[in-house]
């Protein structure tokens, strides 16, 4: 157990940053599956406003630090060339 008040307060601090980083990865993953079930019912103009709807979500859970800048770079190129071979099948 926290001895001192700073340890105590560190405890809190610690606790609300933890929700909040749980809330916005939630956020974005919730993003991430809209444009995944567009994608697997084919049709692109949704899946294209899904995209565009998720993206900023996903730059900022990066900008936030609570995922890694590369792999929202990764997982929004994997989801573009994904919406982009929708249109050539």
């Amino acid at each position: 157990m926290a001895n001192t008040a700073s340890a105590r307060k560190r405890i809190r601090q610690n606790k609300v940053r933890t929700a909040r980083n749980a809330a916005r990865k939630s956020r974005m993953r919730t993003f991430v599956k809209k444009v995944e079930t567009a994608i697997a019912s084919g049709d692109k103009t949704a899946a294209t406003a899904a995209f565009h709807a998720a993206q900023p979500e996903m730059q900022r859970a990066s900008g936030k630090g609570v995922i890694h800048a590369n792999t929202v770079a990764r997982k929004l190129s994997r989801l573009s060339a994904r919406i982009k071979a929708l249109a050539s099948a």
